[in-house]
């Protein structure tokens, strides 16, 4: 199967490395070459990578004239610079001769381009989906799932996320072992399911480098069982109670109230996935202070219960302990 994958610049090295060990382990694991992937670019000079790893693709991309198995169109470092007509014209030619296309996290907006998102979910990097959905207003833009599969359309977030990806296409082709002796191979811890959430990353990514909204932040994290009101929150701040809803929706791009729920569900998440606690007890430790406020609470933000997502994705074994600072 010839997997062809599109490098635009400043790309994600990331990406195109875990798209290609992934393929690679696979190909090793079958013992026989399955996956026959292919790099292309604007031309067949050395591509500068966002991080400056310099890289050498296969081909230019009008040297592929047929059809691949699969055809892919990595992300760049922030929305990619349009490759120019040539490129949109090859990608809306090639994608409905494959048996599947799609992309990783910001090559999202290279498909749109060419027209590909019409009426299709999509996913992206959660920090780009609401100007991919503006962009490309006909497209059902997912800024959440890790990825999402459309028909013929696949897509991830972020970079890493094109491992799983990777994964995914792997366990369709060659089945479930392959792809978790790939994933077992490559060090990945679990092989994530495409409509696990990434309100982790959501807490990683949206900490601010301002030193009273930075504290806050900590101090929810740490404390998700205590009063987390805004009056609370603002006291913490140094701050009025309207100056403070304003100033943390500007810098962290939500609301106080909806940074708690994340990061309420974010606590809550961990240990379901990785306590023996009840859900009354998770639900107690995490602030919602009840299962059913939980399962509100999840439902609109993840669209499962509590008891759902903790079959799905639990990882723990017997015994295990899970330690997360202020919630014991």
């Amino acid at each position: 199967m010839r997997v062809v994958i599109f490098a635009p610049i400043n790309v994600h090295a990331l990406e195109i490395a875990g798209l290609t060990d992934v393929f690679a382990e696979a190909n090793a694991r079958a013992a026989k070459q399955v996956y026959e992937v292919t790099i292309v670019a604007e031309d067949d000079r050395p591509i500068l990578s966002g991080s400056g790893l310099k890289m050498l693709p296969d081909l230019a991309y009008p040297a592929i004239v047929n059809g691949p198995d699969t055809l892919l169109v990595a992300g760049s470092v922030g929305v990619p610079r349009s490759p120019g007509q040539g490129v949109l014209d090859w990608l809306s030619r090639m994608a409905p001769q494959a048996r599947r296309h799609g992309s990783v996290c910001t090559g999202a907006f290279l498909l749109g381009e060419a027209g590909l998102l019409r009426g299709r979910r999509v996913a992206t990097h959660w920090q780009y989906a609401a100007l991919l959905a503006e962009r490309f207003p006909e497209a059902k833009v997912d800024g959440d799932r890790v990825f999402v599969r459309d028909g013929a359309l696949v897509s991830s977030a972020g970079s890493s996320a094109a491992i799983d990806l990777g994964l995914s296409l792997v366990e369709e082709d060659l089945g479930r072992d392959i792809a978790l002796y790939v994933a077992r191979r490559l060090v990945v811890f679990l092989k994530r399911p495409g409509d696990q959430s990434q309100f982790s990353v959501h807490l990683a990514a949206q900490a601010v480098d301002r030193s009273r909204l930075y504290d806050v932040q900590q101090y929810i994290l740490n404390h998700p069982a205590e009063d987390l009101s805004v009056s609370t929150l603002a006291k913490i701040a140094a701050m009025s109670e309207r100056n403070f809803a304003r100033v943390f929706k500007q810098e962290v791009g939500l609301s106080p109230s909806d940074y708690v729920d994340l990061t309420r569900i974010d606590v809550a998440r961990y240990l379901l996935e990785g306590s023996r606690l009840s859900v009354d007890a998770i639900a107690a430790k995490s602030g919602f202070g009840s299962a059913r406020a939980m399962r509100r609470a999840f439902l609109k933000h993840i669209g499962a219960m509590p008891s759902d997502y903790r079959e799905r994705f639990r990882t723990a074994g017997d015994g295990a302990r899970l330690s997360l600072s202020g919630i014991g």
